[in-house]
């Protein structure tokens, strides 16, 4: 049987969502071995100067669960 942990994670980029829900899997594996998973618990952007139309960062808020050795 195997057993997971889950960490709580913040992730942001330039692109897109799936963007920002990559940069945090490739960070997580640089401390984490054998990721599972990721659930997205939140999305947001931020609006450059006022501007609808000007999103300037993607971000979201996520549990990645990985297998523990």
């Amino acid at each position: 049987m195997s057993m997971l942990k889950v960490i709580e994670v913040l992730a942001e980029s330039d692109e897109s969502q799936d963007a920002s829900a990559q940069v945090a899997v490739d960070t997580a594996g640089e401390s984490v071995r054998n990721v599972r998973s990721i659930y997205i618990k939140n999305h947001e952007v931020s609006v450059k100067n006022g501007k609808i139309n000007k999103i300037n960062k993607y971000r979201i808020n996520g549990k990645i669960s990985f297998e523990l050795d």
